[in-house]
């Protein structure tokens, strides 16, 4: 009997992140030897700690950085895409798909205003 599947993009899946990155992953590896805590001492000065809105995880964006060397991604750009659907991306940097990604001019914005020259 011939059958064709109609919708199986629609379909819910009840899983975590967690359930489905293999355990075998490259990133699995490297979120198990580097401890990325280091970077919110470093990062703490070029911070607002009492005024000013929220301001993105500065892990979060360090690790897109490292994401898009490893991976060999052209530009902030793509990588950004990159995570828009890729779950072992959004494991590593803990961003669930109910979140949203950073922009990709973030970036850019803080290569301007806030890290230049260091």
């Amino acid at each position: 009997m011939f059958y064709k599947e109609t919708h199986p993009n629609d379909e819910i899946i009840l899983n975590t992140l967690s359930e489905l990155v293999p355990k075998d992953h490259l990133l699995r590896k490297i979120d198990k030897s580097i401890d990325f805590n280091f970077i919110y001492e470093i990062t703490s000065p070029y911070y607002s700690h009492t005024n000013g809105r929220n301001s993105l995880d500065p892990v979060v964006l360090f690790k897109l950085v490292f994401l898009k060397d490893i991976y060999g991604i052209k530009s902030m750009r793509e990588t950004i895409k990159r995570v828009e659907t890729d779950v072992a991306f959004r494991w590593f940097l803990n961003l669930p798909f109910s979140k949203p990604t950073p922009h990709y001019s973030t970036f850019s914005q803080n290569y301007i205003r806030r890290f230049q020259g260091t």
